[in-house]
């Protein structure tokens, strides 16, 4: 997880935090204010507390409740970080590999608080600036915080694409950053390190009236040479030049995991409302009515709450998520596991698609299963489904994997779920076999999994897959698996620059990347591996979130997501095709879409993308049942809503004719894969 956050999965957030409580400064001589402008002659000293001669080592503690904190991280890493950036106000600003003094973590980064420990280098190589406003040109100073960040492309030091693009950290950082909109971004309290190079520099005292940092109105005092930590939640800043300060990294409060889970249910319900009412991403978009919903589920957490019932509480809790249509929503339902084994653990023998046209046909017959022994062959269309048309039994099915984005993932898991139920239950179902008349059959579920197996949209993973996975097919053309972007970022990005190496050393001028089985992960890491198909530095899209100063969803322009290419010998030119489908979600789906970007790919397909268009965030509720719901809208260059609900749509569009779907289960052909293969040529 990296400081800067842009995704899906993986998200962008940035910081606003309560500040630290201080402690007086020794006693030494009383500040003397500096005016603003006064020249540095004329500077008051800054107000030194412990003075041993500056800082040589800095130690501290990261605490973190953010649930994905450790997704995808190989090489995790505290930096002093060059704040130019900051200074100059410029979010582009890439940290120099020479101005990073790399520190070391010293306990286990899986567990929170971790620590770490920084030497300071005697004279650091940062960018100076002058920052006293006094309208001349001093030597200026060099202005640090300490940072986490994870390294996952190259060197042990931090490039650009490490960084998020450029620009200043706004999370587990030294320093506090506002996301608030009027002050988007701006320091606001915490810690920075700051090194001057001689006796001569001006800094700021404080904030000024304006409330921001490096700015004309500052109170400005003169630092002495050397390093010294300064404390920005004191007024007047606090100067410490201790040889070995304790700098504790922060936890932004946008990230911090909200707990309702010591609350009683009715409460939890009201706090989870709240949030969903103020923080879900796309309320009019998919014209929710959250009084609706109070309606409807408060007195279902009351009367559990009454009752004293964990699981009748647990399954208003499913209920009020799944009446949510968006895929990204989703609890943890180890509370209702017993329930689902019961209500799923009964099956048929037999599996069902549906066909373009609309008929229901058997694609799996369990040996010796209920369909079997009845006389079910496969390729049967089934038209009834007890006493009912098979389509309107489809339509009343919710399925236990709710809730859904698009209509086709709902409809493909509907099919699924049709067919099970608790052991014993007894179902009429009527069919036609191949050549056969219509005939009806009374079926009773025993205990499988097969069937549920057979038409998974896993089906045929191991689960075990590398996160890139590649070969040259025997037409000559690549094929590369993408399975996941939530994996070893490192070891996703080796795998990956080895795949196009390969292509590129063998020539292979054709290739086919197959995301049928992505279920996401970071959107970062999406995005700049679809930028090795790419020689320029697209404009990709943007993140809008909660911003609770305004009340309303904010969008800046200047965190706008760009491809960043690798260096040319890493980029592919050849064609490329795109194999899509339902499973594919999230961050799999920015990458889809990325691939479309001046028609680079074409998307090849039998159905749209999951639709999951959005950055999600992890809260708990009382039996520790840990909620997650979409807070960040997503949309593209343009500002338009992308992903959401629709997906990214093939524009090589396979049918689900009975030849395909037959030949797909009785065969183990491929005719998404084959699609694909002919267009290549």
């Amino acid at each position: 997880m990296r400081n800067k956050y842009n995704f899906i999965v993986i998200v962008m957030l940035g910081i606003a935090a309560l500040a630290c409580s201080f402690q007086s400064p020794i006693a030494v001589p009383a500040p003397q204010v500096g005016a603003p402008g006064s020249s540095s002659e004329l500077l008051p000293s800054a107000n030194i507390k412990h003075n041993e001669g500056g800082p040589v080592i800095i130690t501290g503690e990261v605490t973190y409740t953010y649930p994905f904190f450790t997704a995808g991280v190989a090489q995790p890493i505290v930096i002093l970080e060059d704040q130019a950036g900051f200074v100059d106000r410029d979010r582009n600003f890439v940290i120099p590999s020479e101005s990073q003094v790399l520190g070391q973590i010293t306990s286990d980064f899986h567990s929170s608080p971790f620590t770490y420990s920084l030497a300071l280098p005697i004279e650091p190589a940062g960018s100076l600036r002058d920052v006293d406003q006094d309208g001349e040109q001093d030597t200026g100073v060099m202005v640090f915080a300490v940072a986490y960040w994870t390294n996952t492309w190259g060197d042990p030091f931090l490039e650009r694409r490490d960084q998020g693009g450029g620009g200043w950290s706004t999370a587990y950082a030294s320093t506090q950053v506002s996301d608030d909109r009027d002050n988007y971004r701006e320091i606001y309290g915490g810690k920075l390190v700051v090194y001057a190079p001689d006796a001569e520099q001006g800094f700021p005292s404080g904030f000024g009236d304006d409330g921001r940092l490096f700015t004309d109105d500052d109170l400005l005092v003169q630092l002495p040479q050397g390093w010294t930590v300064v404390d920005l939640d004191t007024n007047p800043f606090t100067f410490d030049r201790s040889r070995e300060p304790d700098i504790d990294l922060l936890e932004p409060e946008s990230l911090a995991l909200d707990d309702f889970s010591g609350m009683r249910y009715a409460e939890a319900f009201d706090a989870m409302l709240e949030k969903f009412r103020t923080e879900y991403a796309f309320t009019e978009y998919k014209n929710i009515d959250w009084d609706a919903k109070v309606a409807t589920f408060r007195p279902r957490f009351e009367e559990a709450q009454s009752a004293r019932d964990a699981q009748a509480y647990a399954l208003a809790l499913r209920d009020f998520l799944w009446s949510i249509p968006d895929t990204h929503v989703a609890m943890d339902i180890s509370l209702l596991y017993g329930l689902y084994q019961t209500e799923t653990e009964g099956g048929l023998g037999m599996g069902i698609r549906e066909l373009d046209d609309g008929r229901v046909i058997v694609v799996y017959i369990m040996d010796g299963g209920p369909a079997g022994q009845a006389g079910i062959k496969f390729g049967a269309e089934i038209t009834q489904y007890n006493g009912r048309p098979i389509g309107e039994a489809i339509d009343a099915v919710v399925p236990w994997t709710s809730p859904f984005s698009n209509n086709e993932r709902r409809r493909l898991e509907q099919l699924r779920y049709l067919l099970r139920s608790p052991i014993g239950t007894s179902v009429e179902v009527t069919y036609q076999n191949p050549g056969g008349s219509p005939e009806s059959a009374r079926l009773t579920s025993i205990s499988e999994t097969q069937s549920l197996d057979a038409t998974s949209l896993q089906a045929g993973t191991t689960g075990i897959e590398l996160p890139v996975e590649y070969t040259i097919l025997d037409s000559g053309i690549g094929y590369a698996g993408i399975y996941s972007f939530f994996d070893n970022e490192v070891l996703t990005i080796q795998l990956w620059e080895r795949m196009i190496q390969a292509m590129n050393k063998n020539v292979v001028d054709r290739l086919i990347l197959d995301l049928r089985q992505n279920g996401g992960g970071s959107g970062w890491l999406a995005n700049q591996m679809a930028a090795y198909f790419f020689d320029e530095e697209l404009e990709l899209g943007n993140t809008a979130h909660y911003d609770d100063s305004t009340g309303q969803f904010y969008l800046d322009p200047e965190d706008s997501s760009f491809f960043i290419p690798p260096r040319e010998d890493l980029r592919y030119y050849g064609d490329v095709v795109v194999l899509v489908g339902p499973a594919c979600a999230s961050a799999c789906e920015f990458f889809a879409y990325n691939m479309t970007l001046q028609e680079r790919a074409q998307i090849a397909g039998q159905y749209p993308t999951a639709g999951a268009g959005g950055s999600v965030e992890d809260f708990l509720m009382p039996e520790y049942i840990t909620v997650r719901m979409t807070i960040g809208r997503a949309v593209d260059a343009d500002g338009n809503i992308h992903i959401e609900g629709t997906g990214v749509v093939p524009t090589i569009r396979i049918p689900v004719t009975e030849d395909n779907i037959i030949a797909e289960y009785r065969d183990g052909a491929d005719a998404v894969l084959d699609a694909a293969i002919d267009a290549l040529r």
